[in-house]
Parts: structure tokens; sequence; C-alpha cells
């Protein structure tokens, strides 16, 4: 199974320990095609050796290749959102995981998708049995 995983990059790299947690337990289920979102050393200039168009092409690419989506979704991100979006629109299984943050909402364009799974988690092994149940019902 191929997996797009999407996290924020421009968006703040808060989360990037975690997402790279989230990455490595991804692998039990298949190919991650885009492991690089959980490198220490991306930040959030993102990648500078490649233009923006290079970069859209290439990851519209992956997503278009990947079986599902899996998007930690607590550092709101217009890139993540627009990839959920296309997923959607060529019908891919999508999950969207989020950490409740205080003064936070998840944004309703996510949370009021029907077709997309959206699970909310306290830590990581919760993270991971949300996964978990994801792949066992696909």
């Amino acid at each position: 199974m191929k997996i797009y995983f999407a996290g924020s990059i421009s968006g703040g790299r808060a989360d990037v320990g975690f997402y790279k947690e989230l990455i490595s337990y991804l692998k039990n289920y298949g190919e991650v095609l885009t492991e690089f979102i959980g490198d220490d050393s991306l930040l959030v200039t993102g990648e500078t050796n490649v233009s923006d168009k290079q970069i859209h092409d290439r990851d519209l690419d992956w997503l278009f290749k990947a079986d599902v989506l899996v998007a930690e979704v607590s550092t709101p991100s217009l890139g993540v959102g627009y990839e959920i979006g296309r997923s959607i629109e060529n019908d891919k299984n999508v999950l969207c995981l989020y950490k409740q943050k205080e003064g936070k909402r998840l944004s309703a364009m996510i949370a009021g998708c029907d077709t997309i799974q959206t699970e909310r988690y306290s830590d990581l092994e919760n993270a991971k049995a949300i996964i978990h149940r994801f792949f066992e019902s696909l």
C-alpha cells in the first residue's frame, strides 16, 4: 500500500518530532511516499533547492499514486488542506488526526466533511491505535 502522509511545513514545524513517529509507525502498513515531512532539517521555509512548481507537481504525482492519505492537521496548513481536497476529489481514503489545542478548533471544512475520517488523539499511542483501526477498516 502507498501512503501519502501530510503535515505542516510552512504553517509551522512544532510537531515535526511527532510526524517522524507517525511516519515510522505508518511504515508498518505500507510505503510512505512523503517520509521527508518528518525530517528535522526541513524548516518552515521548505525545500529551497527546487521551485514551487516542481514541489507542487511532484507532490501531486505522489498523492495520485497513493492509496490513502493520512494527515496530521493540528497545525493549520493551506498545503495540507489542498492535499486533503485533492484526495477527496480523487476518491482516496483520508484519515485526519488532530490534537485539540487550547483556544483552537479544527476547521469545519475538515471536521464537517463526511468523506474524511477525522479522529482526535491524546498522545502517540492513541494516534497509533487510531491509525491501526483505519488500516484494518480498509
